[in-house]
């Protein structure tokens, strides 16, 4: 079973106005609502290549029952931990432009953590689990290292999209997976990369440093996988952006997706291109449609 974690979900209510005028009355022209976290975005990607899932972290309140609900809708299995406060509401407020209202969240206990340690730790090697997103303010800043730990110790593969010293402080544990784009992984080597073949001798770093296989995208320009065996370069489909929200996260879940079915790198990561750029060509998240549309646009070579 595929697991993922979202240790700070939301309810996204996303709102069109014409225009803005502070301290005004303001009338929205549209107005929208979902399920927010990274986590809960690979679950919901996943489903859409026919993947079970299921959805862990923390909810509470009106909107932890909107969450868990709308995803049980969508068929896919949730165990969140129950925590006393609500479950926080982003506000995203689009008048040309985008403007974010991102809320704190609710305050978790040591009691609501270790309930969630005692959940990852009955996974065993037969599992995955995706970490995915940032760490609520509650909770040490070690969490990561906790969990992962529990994995390592249990076998259970797993893999993590975070930034920074977050992801820094995992990769000794070996995760299956990492994901930064090249802005992210230039942020951890204190450097600036634009192409290709800066990205290829830090990716390795990260190798080295003990992550099994390593995406990084550049936007446009391509993607590149790097593991101990091989150095992939991958081509991405021409389309229009509307959309950049869980565009990385459709990339981690087209890849353990495929993976999960072919154990092949190299399609794995033809899928997890597809997907992530499905996802900035559409409004939402991807379809399982429009990634098959856009996978022979994605070409795969070899770096020597």
């Amino acid at each position: 079973m595929i697991y993922t974690l979202t240790l700070n979900p939301s309810v996204d209510y996303i709102v069109q106005l014409d225009s803005f005028q502070l301290g005004e009355l303001n009338r929205t022209v549209s107005e929208t609502k979902f399920p927010g976290g990274k986590g809960i975005n690979v679950s919901r990607v996943l489903k859409q290549f026919g993947a079970k899932s299921k959805a862990l972290g923390f909810i509470g309140g009106f909107t932890g029952s909107y969450i868990e609900q709308f995803l049980q809708n969508e068929n896919i299995e949730t165990n969140f931990v129950a925590v006393s406060e609500d479950t926080r509401i982003n506000i995203k407020l689009k008048t040309g432009t985008e403007s974010e209202i991102n809320a704190k969240g609710p305050k978790i206990s040591e009691d609501d953590f270790k309930r969630l340690k005692s959940q990852i730790g009955k996974l065993d090697a037969k599992d995955l689990l995706v970490l995915a997103g940032s760490i609520p303010s509650s909770l040490p800043k070690t969490t990561y290292e906790e969990l992962v730990k529990i994995c390592k110790e249990n076998g259970t593969p797993f893999v993590v999209d975070a930034e920074g010293e977050l992801l820094k402080k995992v990769l000794s544990y070996e995760p299956f997976l990492i994901k930064p784009n090249h802005h992210e992984l230039g942020e951890l080597f204190d450097t600036t990369i634009t192409c290709v073949e800066e990205v290829i001798p830090y990716a390795q770093k990260l190798v080295e440093m003990g992550a099994k296989n390593v995406i990084v995208s550049l936007a446009g320009d391509g993607a590149v996988l790097i593991n101990k065996e091989i150095v992939l370069f991958a081509e991405v489909p021409k389309g229009v952006v509307k959309n950049s929200v869980g565009a990385g996260d459709s990339m981690v879940a087209g890849f353990v997706a495929a993976y999960q079915t072919t154990s092949t790198i190299a399609e794995a990561f033809q899928y997890s291109v597809a997907s992530g750029s499905a996802t900035a060509f559409s409004l939402g998240l991807c379809t399982r449609e429009k990634i098959e549309e856009l996978l022979p646009q994605v070409r795969i070579r070899e770096i020597k």
